[in-house]
C-alpha cells in the first residue's frame, strides 16, 4: 500500500497527530481565547471554590460567571461537586494548571 494510500484510509496525520485530534485540540485551546474563562481557571488553579467566592474574586456578577463555567464544564476543564445548596468548582486534572503555567512562561520570556 502506498503512503498516499494508508493516508487517505487513516485521514492525515500532521505532527502524528490526525484531523480528529487537530480539531479537538483547536477546540481546547479557544477555551483559553477568553479572559474570563482565563480569570476563571486561574482563581481555580488556587483551590476549589463555589461560584460566589468566584464573583468576588474577579469582581463579576453570576450571571457571566456562571455561564463560563458552563462552558469550560462543557469543555470537561472543571469538576464540580454539590455541597448543600451550592456547586463547588474545582479544576478538572493537573493538565488545566500545566497549561495555564506554560503559557505564562511563554509570555515572560
Amino acid at each position: 500500500m502506498t503512503k498516499r494510500k494508508y493516508q487517505e484510509e487513516k485521514g492525515a496525520r500532521i505532527g502524528g497527530i490526525n484531523e480528529d485530534e487537530l480539531m479537538d485540540l483547536a477546540d481546547l485551546f479557544k477555551m483559553f481565547a477568553d479572559s474570563t474563562r482565563i480569570k476563571i481557571l486561574v482563581d481555580l488553579s488556587q483551590g476549589e471554590k463555589s461560584v460566589s467566592e468566584i464573583c468576588e474574586d474577579l469582581e463579576m456578577n453570576q450571571s457571566a460567571v456562571s455561564h463560563q463555567l458552563k462552558i469550560l464544564r462543557n469543555a470537561k476543564l472543571l469538576c464540580a461537586r454539590r455541597e448543600g445548596k451550592s456547586m463547588i468548582y474545582s479544576l478538572a486534572d493537573d493538565h488545566v494548571s500545566t497549561i495555564i503555567a506554560m503559557g505564562k512562561d511563554h509570555i515572560e520570556e
